[in-house]
């Protein structure tokens, strides 16, 4: 069963580099904080490069004087979260996190076959606010949509 609002974050692992290869257990990535955390299903494909992550990069200002962090998550490894990272030119402080192996795509229930597509299994396009761990909202899209999950539909849509 997918996550829902009022669900507390899975455990798992997930992977960034930052002068190395890190390691960052979900635990320390959303407790004590407000976080936008938004999944792509691919770096580098089209809606996430030209719409998705471009929009948090416009509107990442806005969430930091909210007080929310903004994280990305793809089931791509750090290295390739990296280098698009540096191709979009993403700010310093908005995480480009992997989930290599998809294991907190699937504990969140969000996994997408691609494998028509030549690419596997993959995250579903959504974006979750999480505060202190509990998810207080998600927009998950429907296959092929790009409308709930981008920047500005978010912030006009956060719970108080």
């Amino acid at each position: 069963m997918p996550i829902q609002a009022g669900d507390r974050i899975p455990e798992a692992v997930l992977q960034y580099i930052d002068n190395g290869v890190h390691r960052v257990d979900t635990h320390t990535l959303f407790d004590d904080r407000k976080l936008v955390l938004f999944a792509v299903p691919g770096a580098f494909t089209p809606t996430c490069s030209e719409r998705h992550l471009p929009s948090f990069i416009a509107q990442f200002n806005a969430f930091r004087a909210r007080g929310i962090e903004v994280a990305c998550i793809a089931v791509n490894d750090a290295f390739v979260m990296q280098a698009w990272g540096k191709d979009q030119h993403v700010p310093a402080g908005l995480r480009m996190l992997s989930d290599g192996n998809g294991d907190f795509t699937r504990a969140l229930g969000m996994e997408l076959d691609a494998s028509g597509y030549g690419m596997g299994m993959r995250s579903k396009r959504y974006a979750l606010y999480a505060d202190n761990g509990l998810v207080k909202a998600l927009w998950v899209e429907g296959p092929g949509e790009f409308n709930v999950s981008s920047a500005e539909y978010v912030l006009a849509h956060l719970p108080d």
